[in-house]
C-alpha cells in the first residue's frame, strides 16, 4: 500500500470525496482526515485521525525500546567482560539491571513521544495551524486509477506527497472487524 497526502480547506469536499472512494471500493480504515479542528470533522463524519496517532507515542516508544536492547547488552557485556557475573551475586543482579534498562528506555521514549507531533505528520503542522485539514488515502496498487480519477474531479485537493501506509494485514483486519460489528444484534 501507498500512502496520498493532500491538502484543503474544505471539509464539504472532504466529505464528498470520502465517499466517491467508498462507492469506489475503497474501504473507510484506507481514508483518513488529519486536522486540529476534531469536532468539525467529526460533524462531516470523516474518519479522524485518533489523538494518540497525532503525537509519536508509538514510533518514540519504538526508539526508545531499541535504545533500551541497546543499553541493556551493554549492562550484560560489561558485567561480562568485567567478570562480575563469576561473583557470588552471579547474573541475576546484572540480568535485573539489563531489564530495568531496557523499560525505563522504552517508557521514556514514549513519554517524549507524547510531546511531539507524529513523524509521519511533522511536514504538515504548518498547514494545519493555518487551518487546513490533511486527507490522506492509503491505497493498494489495483486501487490508484480509482483515487486519480476520484481526485481530478475535485481541484481545489492539493496533492501533497505519498509516504508510507499503513500494513494491508491491518486495513483488512480492520474490514473483517467493521463486518463483524455490524452482524451482530
Amino acid at each position: 500500500m501507498l500512502r496520498h497526502y493532500y491538502i484543503s480547506d474544505d471539509l464539504d469536499d472532504l466529505e464528498v470525496i470520502e465517499k466517491e472512494l467508498e462507492s469506489n471500493g475503497v474501504s473507510t480504515p484506507q481514508i483518513h482526515v488529519l486536522s486540529e479542528n476534531d469536532a468539525e470533522v467529526e460533524k462531516h463524519h470523516l474518519h479522524a485521525i485518533e489523538s494518540v496517532f497525532k503525537k509519536d507515542v508509538v514510533h518514540s516508544t519504538e526508539v526508545g525500546a531499541l535504545v533500551g536492547i541497546v543499553g541493556a547488552s551493554l549492562v550484560l557485556l560489561i558485567a561480562y567482560l568485567m567478570d562480575w557475573h563469576t561473583s557470588a551475586v552471579g547474573w541475576v543482579p546484572f540480568g535485573f539491571l539489563a531489564v530495568v534498562v531496557l523499560g525505563f528506555c522504552t517508557w521514556e521514549g514514549g513519554l517524549i513521544g507524547i510531546q511531539i507531533p507524529n513523524y509521519q505528520f511533522k511536514r504538515f503542522q504548518k498547514f494545519l495551524k493555518e487551518g487546513n485539514h490533511v486527507f490522506f488515502v492509503d491505497v493498494d496498487p489495483d486501487q490508484e486509477a480509482v483515487l486519480s480519477s476520484v481526485v481530478e474531479k475535485h481541484p481545489r485537493l492539493q496533492l501533497a506527497g505519498t509516504g508510507e501506509a499503513t500494513p494491508t494485514w491491518v486495513v483488512k483486519g480492520q474490514d473483517k472487524f467493521n463486518e463483524f460489528m455490524k452482524t451482530m444484534p
